[in-house]
């Protein structure tokens, strides 16, 4: 190769814009360091400073049956009422609290943004490349939407900040997070998170936790960290009971 040439060769590209490279086998490292540092920035920027996180079914609709729409009627209130009294609402340069954060897309998850944006608040979507289902809701903050190629790195965020969760009737995703923090607040290996179940009949038909008890595979004291609830109001009150901090009002 002529000297000439060289400039022209990818090897010359500074490598921070070499996207050939920085999308390339070796540099899987570096991606995964900058999908957690950029949506830290973001966060950070946006004064938030623990969330409070809602998961269910992408598949449950505003206009489905009548269980649906009472299901995600429930998780727009939810939204609302833990916006409007759980510290998401704040003057300009304070830090918020207890900000709703879903996982960005269609459902379960736009119904708690939606409800979040009622009570006036930000809101948070962490969403996932997915080749169907996954595109961002509406009701999410602009500035707070998160894209995220790495599933790990996008559950971590919806842990990281988290101080509770609620969990609305939901398939695989929904079972994936809810046993992931389970376990970390069974394994003392995260903080301790108030975990709530929405619709009592639907979870505990679908699994037996008392089962799991019996046989000796988890404890009976972890029976304990969580619990049900069937109405928004009292998945609220649930959370405080179980030990949500929510910073004084003002």
């Amino acid at each position: 190769m002529a000297a000439d040439d060289q400039p022209e060769h990818p090897v010359y590209k500074l490598a921070a814009l070499d996207q050939e490279f920085i999308l390339g086998d070796s540099m899987r490292g570096a991606r995964f360091m900058m999908e957690y540092a950029k949506a830290e920035e973001f966060l950070r920027r946006e004064r938030v400073r623990t969330t409070l996180v809602a998961f269910g079914s992408a598949r449950i609709r505003e206009d489905g049956n009548p269980w649906q729409a009472r299901t995600y009627a429930a998780a727009r209130t939810f939204g609302r009422i833990a916006s409007e009294r759980g510290g998401a609402l704040c003057e300009d340069g304070q830090w918020r609290d207890n900000v709703i954060a879903t996982g960005g897309g269609p459902g379960i998850m736009e119904a708690a943004n939606r409800g979040a944006r009622d009570a006036g608040a930000v809101t948070i979507g962490f969403n996932i490349q997915l080749p169907h289902e996954q595109a961002p809701n509406p009701y999410i903050t602009s500035q707070l939407s998160f894209q995220f190629h790495y599933f790990a790195m996008r559950k971590m965020h919806l842990a990281m900040r988290a101080r509770a969760l609620v969990i609305f009737p939901g398939g695989f995703g929904t079972m994936d997070e809810l046993f992931e923090l389970l376990t970390l607040s069974q394994t003392g290996k995260g903080h301790h998170m108030p975990v709530v179940l929405y619709d009592r009949d639907f979870w505990t038909r679908i699994i037996n936790f008392e089962a799991l008890a019996d046989a000796g595979v988890i404890s009976p004291d972890d029976l304990k960290l969580f619990e049900f609830a069937d109405d928004p109001e009292e998945a609220w009150e649930s959370l405080l009971r179980l030990g949500l901090e929510v910073p004084p009002k003002p």
